[in-house]
């Protein structure tokens, strides 16, 4: 039994805009009793996609798409590529267009560098197969390379001019790796540019959380398995913070953690992290102090 445990919740933990907003848009058309689709999982979180079907959101593929006819259907804030406004545009889809506004600029930014510069290599660092990078790659006609760490460099074209962007949700350091590899590595007589396109509301977390972290003797980085916002940002927990666990829900938490020197504890999350799931993890952390 542990006694006079301090729990915080990390205030700066959480759903970013875009998610806010998306999940916004859901709620009002499920809570006008319509019918809604929403192409991919909303959110990278279980729990939260659980709550929202309880509602009524559909999840559709990619693959499913292509089959409905005259239905509504969200696309999240990961953004789609123009081949998806086609399909719904040709099955009479109303689209309930939900993209980040940050993710919307990279989409356009990148579609003008390829019109503009045909022959240059448009270079996109970040995860392969990412729905946000399908977006982005939509934008070049699936030209653009997706570098997703140095060990992909040699994926890149060093005879062409060089046009780098970043994922979004990219780490800060790894894409500076990135554009120091490239420099050295690029003909004298080309170009090499890179767009500063990371969000800052993602990227400033990193150093808040590596704070937070530090300040207490326990951990617990709430996340869902496939967001990779959570997996950057947990990692730096773990960076600070040896005593520092990844939970996707309140049945991951270990009594076996709270050791008799832990007197703080500390919950955060991603930007795909509701704060109802924090505060659910808080509860449980009560039950067993």
């Amino acid at each position: 039994m542990q006694k006079n445990v301090k729990i915080e919740i990390d205030e700066d933990s959480g759903f970013c805009f875009g998610v806010v907003t998306a999940i916004g848009k859901a709620e009002s058309e499920l809570n006008g009793g319509n019918e809604l689709y929403c192409l991919g999982d909303i959110v990278h979180n279980g729990e939260e996609i659980n709550r929202l079907a309880k509602m009524g959101l559909q999840v559709i593929g990619h693959s499913d798409l292509s089959h409905l006819k005259n239905a509504k259907v969200l696309l999240r804030a990961h953004g789609e590529p123009p081949s998806t406004y086609k399909t719904a545009s040709d099955n009479g889809i109303k689209v309930i267009d939900a993209t980040c506004p940050v993710v919307l600029r990279l989409q356009q930014k990148i579609r003008k560098a390829y019109e503009e510069h045909p022959d240059s290599e448009i270079v996109i660092y970040g995860k392969l197969g990412h729905a946000e990078v399908n977006g982005l790659v939509g934008q070049t006609k699936g030209t653009a390379k997706v570098v997703e760490s140095l060990s992909d460099i040699d994926l890149i074209d060093y005879s062409k001019d060089i046009l780098l962007f970043s994922q979004t949700t990219k780490s800060i350091d790894g894409y500076a790796a990135l554009i120091e590899e490239i420099k050295k590595r690029k003909l004298k007589d080309t170009e090499f540019t890179a767009y500063d396109t990371i969000c800052r509301q993602v990227s400033n977390r990193m150093e808040r959380i590596r704070q937070f972290a530090k300040s207490h003797d326990l951990v617990l980085f709430v996340g869902g398995e496939k967001s990779s916002n959570a997996k950057v940002l947990f990692k730096v927990c773990k960076q600070e913070n040896d005593n520092s666990f990844f939970v996707s829900s309140s049945n991951d938490v270990q009594k076996e953690w709270l050791t008799d020197n832990v007197e703080t504890i500390g919950i955060c999350g991603a930007t795909s992290t509701p704060n109802w799931q924090m505060e659910e993890i808080k509860r449980k952390l009560l039950t067993i102090i």
